[in-house]
């Protein structure tokens, strides 16, 4: 029997005879074993072993800890939760071992000289002393080197992976911690594990404190305290957008957060050394009443550094038309493009024409997007600069710069003037997070007008992105709404602009595209004052609720949509946003009864099981991370357009092709945790995006998500029709409540010169986001 058996887990002893799938990135592996002991007697001789592992031998034989799953495609397997190499026990194995092709240069007869030197102990008494290898005839010191650094690697990995196992990590999280500290793992883990809180995504404070805690580092020990500390002010930073901390907030929170371990409270004077500290350390920016992590606060500074310099009052930077060329230049816009210019929105062109930063502000049907082709087609007139790409190349690059946050709002600029626009990260260069920007103060963007719509979702590390990377000289709009969810990330940069009166602001409020009749639109801005205009929704041809229980919520917004699709309505033209993910009217729930809607299983149509989900070719999905190799970033939506299996391509991997919008991207099956499917997603991950039917959910099991700022949201993405379900008196707490939660900044406060307690010296700091 297996003498390692802890508990009662289930177990299979087996050897590699196929691995079927590994990749290196993400250590996941699909591999077929011969059955030589298990738990639980099985009938089959073989099994197929699943999970987070690192590169196996064929031949070589395992010790996995799992559960057996029945997978409704493949059959029986073992998911894998923790493993062990069984190293050879023979002289013989130990040979076959050492002469495989992981130990370059060593073969069958070195291999015989090195156990018939160090006897069937070999491989532990060189991990114990690669001097014993010195012992060995012919033994020189590039090959010690390679035999002792292979085991450590491979006896690293598995030990890593067991280690943090124990303390609750799962494989992935502990693929993570190795892959972030290669050979030193085990001794950050040993000696220095809270360091994995600041250093490994994904690593809290509690797994970190249960390793400490095994080790000794317990109550006020220094290294907790600390982590402690870190960990507060980066939680409240990360999860409620907050820029900086109070002091006093992270000396609870650290009293709080030790309580779950410790029954003795932490004294305060103890903490506050620790503070000192951590500061001095410069792991956190403090002051007296502030804490900061040091990317925000060299970002706000940025920002605040940068706003400065863009409106510095020179001929360069500001710029007077004669009223008779301006008047001649948007009079030929409005008879190109058959519209009539208000006295606002004209304003709004020549402000931002004239200035060398505006903030251009408003609410759906107000012109926003008006106002930009108007600014756009005015500047090319009066600069006399042709919009026509054709007649620019790498040396002379196009002279307007249209960008925004996500792809669907930088497609949206690029349909209403039919010029170029990009998202932030694409201009700027993204290359990845470990890679930066290509774009900053040394290599600026080129161009002459730079346009940003949807500025609201703009946090603080993205906007001194990309100030930063604007040059002298270059007028810049940013236009937005005010009324809107704040970023995703911290900071709350429109707001804070508004609030300082530093930066020239028009603001449009009249409604335009009233004239068409759109309920949506006064339902929207009677929302921003708190008003449900109900009788709208039984008067109009755009607007409707249907009232239901919280149960028949997935029922009513299917039926909706399939009435939709019997009208002709694709997929991607519904967009069902509900704010919370989980529960019966939650976003997964309805992605998969819209996806049996819209794109039920066929025989002919290819799928591959990811997970919890299927994906088909046909299927709307939502990327979720940035991928700048193949320009594909957050937020981005496609539609899978093909599927091929592992023996139809080179790789000898299932690929999944998702287009968006005309540009084609791989996906192997590892890579799927990147996208999600699209049919529903949250109101977050709308912000920036319109769609012609939008369907919204309301009901009180959303309760803490229930804001005016989230419905006022989810209801502005609807451009033809919006189709609002479940119970009235919902959305009546929904539109009472105000979000109090106001975030913690210093942005406006830099803007208007305001002296700070904390001023460091170095204005130079790397700010680029961790």
């Amino acid at each position: 029997m297996i003498e390692e058996t802890s508990s009662e887990q289930p177990y299979v002893k087996g050897e590699i005879t196929r691995i079927i799938y590994h990749r290196d990135e993400t250590m996941y592996t699909v591999a077929r074993v011969r059955i030589l002991e298990a738990s639980v007697e099985e009938e089959a001789d073989e099994t197929i072993v699943v999970g987070t592992m690192p590169a196996m031998e064929q031949e070589e034989t395992y010790l996995f800890y799992g559960q057996w799953k029945d997978h409704p495609k493949f059959g029986r397997q073992f998911q894998v939760d923790h493993f062990r190499k069984i190293m050879p026990q023979t002289k013989q194995g130990i040979i076959l071992y050492l002469s495989s092709d992981r130990f370059k240069g060593i073969g069958q007869k070195t291999a015989e000289q090195i156990v018939d030197t160090l006897g069937e102990h070999a491989i532990s008494k060189i991990l114990e002393s690669r001097d014993v290898l010195h012992d060995v005839p012919n033994m020189n010191e590039k090959k010690v080197d390679m035999i002792y650094e292979t085991l450590i690697e491979e006896q690293g990995v598995e030990q890593v992976l067991i280690a943090l196992y124990e303390y609750g990590f799962g494989m992935n999280l502990a693929v993570k911690v190795y892959q972030t500290y290669k050979h030193d793992a085990m001794r950050i883990i040993q000696e220095y594990p809270y360091r994995m809180i600041e250093e490994v995504e994904g690593v809290g404070f509690a797994k970190a404190d249960a390793i400490g805690h095994h080790i000794g580092m317990t109550g006020d020990h220094p290294d907790r305290l600390k982590a402690a500390i870190y960990y507060i002010v980066s939680e409240e930073s990360l999860r409620n957008g907050h820029v900086y901390v109070r002091t006093e907030d992270v000396i609870i929170g650290v009293q709080n957060l030790l309580a779950e371990r410790d029954e003795a409270v932490i004294p305060e004077e103890t903490i506050a050394e620790q503070i000192i500290e951590i500061g001095e350390e410069t792991r956190l920016v403090v002051g007296s009443e502030r804490m900061y992590l040091p990317s925000l606060y060299y970002a706000e500074r940025g920002i605040a550094s940068h706003i400065e310099r863009l409106q510095k009052d020179d001929e360069q930077t500001t710029t007077e038309y004669p009223d008779s060329e301006f008047l001649k230049a948007i009079g030929d816009v409005e008879e190109r493009f058959e519209i009539t210019y208000a006295p606002s929105q004209r304003d709004a062109v020549r402000a931002a024409l004239e200035s060398p930063l505006t903030l251009l502000t408003g609410g759906p049907g107000t012109g926003k997007t008006t106002v930009i082709r108007g600014v756009v087609e005015s500047y090319a007139m009066l600069e006399d600069i042709s919009l026509d790409e054709e007649e620019y190349d790498q040396d002379d690059p196009f002279p307007v710069l249209l960008v925004a946050p996500t792809g669907r709002a930088a497609k949206r600029m690029n349909e209403a003037t039919g010029l170029p626009a990009s998202t932030i990260h694409r201009l700027l260069g993204y290359k990845g997070s470990q890679d930066g920007f290509e774009k900053d103060e040394y290599e600026p963007l080129e161009g002459k007008l730079l346009i940003v719509d949807e500025m609201s979702m703009v946090d603080v590390w993205l906007a001194n992105q990309l100030f930063k990377a604007v040059p002298d000289g270059m007028k810049v709009l940013l236009v937005g709404d005010e009324d809107q969810l704040p970023s995703v990330g911290p900071g709350q940069v429109l707001f804070d602009l508004l609030e300082s009166h530093k930066v020239p602001v028009q603001h449009l409020s009249e409604i335009y595209r009233q004239a068409g009749g759109s309920a949506i639109i006064e339902f929207s801005h009677g929302l921003k004052s708190g008003e449900l205009h109900r009788s709208l929704t039984k008067e109009s041809n755009d607007l409707r609720f249907f009232s239901c229980e919280q149960q028949q919520v997935i029922d009513v917004v299917e039926q909706v949509c399939k009435r939709a699709a019997d009208k002709g309505y694709r997929a991607k033209d519904i967009q069902v946003l509900a704010p919370m993910y989980r529960g019966n009217a939650g976003i997964e729930r309805l992605n998969e009864r819209l996806q049996a809607l819209f794109n039920p299983q066929k025989e002919s149509r290819r799928e591959i099981p990811f997970g919890d989900v299927v994906y088909r070719v046909g299927d709307v999905v939502l990327q979720l991370v940035n991928n700048p190799e193949e320009h594909v970033y957050n937020g981005d939506r496609g539609e899978i357009v093909a599927l091929f299996r592992k023996e139809e391509t080179t790789e000898s991997e299932d690929m999944l092709v998702i287009s968006f919008d005309g540009i084609e991207v791989q996906y192997k099956k590892s890579d799927l945790s990147q996208i999600t499917h699209a049919y529903c997603c949250s109101i977050h991950k709308s912000q920036g995006s319109e769609f012609p039917i939008v369907v919204m959910p309301v009901v009180k099991s959303y309760y803490r998500m229930l804001k005016r700022n989230l419905i006022y949201t989810g209801v502005t993405r609807a451009k033809s029709f919006l189709i609002l379900c479940g119970e009235w008196n919902a959305l009546e707490l929904a539109v009472a409540k105000i979000d109090e939660s106001k975030r913690q900044t210093t942005l406006k406060e830099r803007l208007q010169g305001d002296t700070l307690e904390i001023e460091p010296e170095d204005e130079t700091m790397d700010v680029s986001e961790d």
